[in-house]
């Protein structure tokens, strides 16, 4: 009986294994040396002749494991190695290693193999392992089988369309592995039915991925070095996760991982028929706004002509990815800025028409996580342009139609705007006299101008450690540094997240955070930060990168 549980294990740890390989890629790349190593690659998936341009998704692995040996540091891949084949009786070094080429794709098929809704979802796997020695190949595959069989396993052969298919499922459990060596690779699937539409898209080329326009655009502008990608059909990827989104802008996206110098580097594109906008004319350098950003913040947010936000392509991409992420089309956004909405919430401001309508020119938005609070602080920079004084006026009259009273002081020579609440406090006093009272005041938000910029903080403290911080703001820190400069310019700004700062706020806030983390605890043991940009819209796509930068 254990035999046939070790056998029928094998389809789950093929999926999984595409998914870990790469995991496990990014989960010990912090032990790389200032000079990457420079991995052999193919130039796109050769496996995309077997999916349909319908799939879901398709992850392709670009190079063989045995040239990423030189990035682990304590054996890692041969461990995810060995792991991941230990219940499959099969030895990774003797049996796949002597033929194994440089791809391995791992594709969903279909969400339903038999479309039938009556008996459950049941979607297609394909992963497909290029072959350099076909002959080595078959013999592995008979190798497989043979084990399959001893074990219990019902076996089955067919001739299709010149091919043999050879499958065997586990009674009772009807566990079906599926096998084939195809044109260069060799094919699994868990159906027998998964293998022969794979075949099928070969022969009617309309029917597969490479015959795809949108997918031709995107490999065709794959950087170079490119050792993993990933090309997601975003309607199909929704329906899977059973996602209602109301407005899908976007319908593809691929993903390429490349290894740079400062860190592992997730370049995306984004395609669509619809016409997009970009918020703003693209960066040359970065946001000047940051140079009153203290170096302590978790997390910021730059860019410029934030007026013109709600009607771009940044926006579109939001509205569609904050339903992905959280289900919904307000929790994740809400629980990320958490300290904003709260602001909007109990000081009647409406955001986008109070405060993002009149800037236009530089901002920059950070929050600073402090121990033992659970809402952040919060700094929003404006670069102080013909229409700032008219809105900072609009958020005085807000904030006295709140009961507010704005008060003018000296902070350090500097002169300070606080917004303040007036509450009278009892004095304690020794005496049976009538009591005695103090007037006390709690701020509620301050702002000050500094050089060409207006600079609002949740507090006194807050703004202090602006003003006090200069030589330690985050456009001189280095890490940033370094974060930026490995991604594309011009650009349309930058997200920046040091995760070793902001850890903690993030699983208060995303609680399902802890579980990713559990599955790729590698990585995130080892995560220093992470930066995101958009490089800006062209005709039916919009692009960025993300840059992971781990510990050394």
């Amino acid at each position: 009986m254990s035999n046939v549980n070790n056998q029928r294990s094998f389809v789950g740890f093929l999926v999984a294994g595409a998914i870990a390989l790469i995991i496990a890629i990014a989960g010990f790349y912090w032990f790389f040396t200032k000079s990457p190593v420079k991995i052999a690659s193919t130039s796109q998936p050769g496996a995309a002749i077997f999916v349909s341009k319908l799939a879901p998704i398709m992850v392709s692995l670009l190079t063989n494991p045995e040239r990423l040996q030189s990035l682990e540091h304590e054996g890692e891949l041969s461990k995810l190695k060995t792991s991941l084949l230990a219940k499959s009786g099969i030895d990774y070094k003797q049996d796949i290693q002597p033929w194994l080429g440089n791809e391995i794709t791992l594709s969903v098929t279909t969400l339903d193999i038999d479309r039938d809704v009556e008996n459950g979802q049941q979607p297609g796997y394909l992963m497909a392992l290029a072959t350099d020695e076909p002959e080595k190949s078959r013999e592995f595959l008979d190798l497989l089988f043979s084990k399959r069989v001893l074990a219990g396993a019902n076996l089955a052969v067919e001739q299709y369309e010149g091919v043999k298919l050879i499958y065997a499922n586990s009674q009772p459990e009807q566990d079906f592995l599926a096998g084939a060596v195809v044109d260069g690779f060799v094919l699994f699937a868990n159906d027998p039915k998964v293998l022969r539409d794979a075949i099928n898209n070969v022969q009617a080329p309309d029917l597969n991925l490479t015959s795809s326009p949108k997918y031709q655009k995107a490999t065709q502008q794959l950087p170079q070095g490119v050792f993993a990608t990933a090309f997601l059909n975003l309607p199909i990827v929704a329906k899977w996760q059973g996602l209602e989104i109301p407005e899908i802008t976007y319908d593809s996206q691929i993903i390429s991982l490349l290894l740079n110098p400062k860190g592992l580097l997730a370049e995306t594109e984004f395609l669509t028929d619809s016409e997009i906008f970009p918020p703003s004319s693209p960066l040359s350098k970065p946001v000047g706004a940051l140079q009153y950003i203290p170096d302590t913040a978790g997390l910021v947010i730059s860019s410029s002509h934030l007026h013109n936000l709600g009607n771009s392509d940044l926006a579109k991409l939001w509205t569609q990815a904050k339903t992905a992420i959280s289900g919904s089309g307000t929790d994740i956004i809400s629980r990320l800025i958490q300290p904003l909405a709260e602001v909007e919430k109990s000081k009647s401001i409406n955001l986008a028409e109070d405060i993002f309508s009149w800037v236009k020119g530089e901002y920059a938005l950070a929050l600073l996580p402090h121990e033992g609070q659970t809402i952040p602080d919060w700094i929003f920079v404006v670069e102080r342009l013909e229409d700032v004084p008219a809105g900072i006026s609009r958020l005085d009259a807000i904030a006295s139609a709140n009961g507010l009273s704005t008060s003018s002081l000296s902070l350090d020579q500097q002169k300070i705007t606080a917004w303040t609440e007036l509450a009278a406090a009892t004095k304690q006093t020794d005496t049976k006299e009538r009591p005695s009272f103090a007037i006390e005041a709690k701020v509620q938000g301050v702002h000050t101008t500094l050089g060409n910029y207006e600079i609002f903080a949740a507090n006194l403290e807050t703004l202090n450690e602006v003003i006090t911080a200069k030589k330690n703001s985050l456009i001189d820190d280095r890490s940033f540094q370094d974060s930026i400069a490995a991604l594309s310019q011009p650009n349309q700004g930058y997200i920046y997240l040091d995760w070793t700062k902001s850890q903690g706020l993030l699983e208060r806030q995303l609680p399902i955070l802890k579980l990713v983390e559990i599955v790729g605890k590698p990585f995130f043991n080892n995560l220093r930060s992470l930066t995101l940009s958009s490089y800006g819209s062209e005709t039916g796509s919009l692009k960025g990168g993300v840059l992971f930068r781990f510990n050394q």
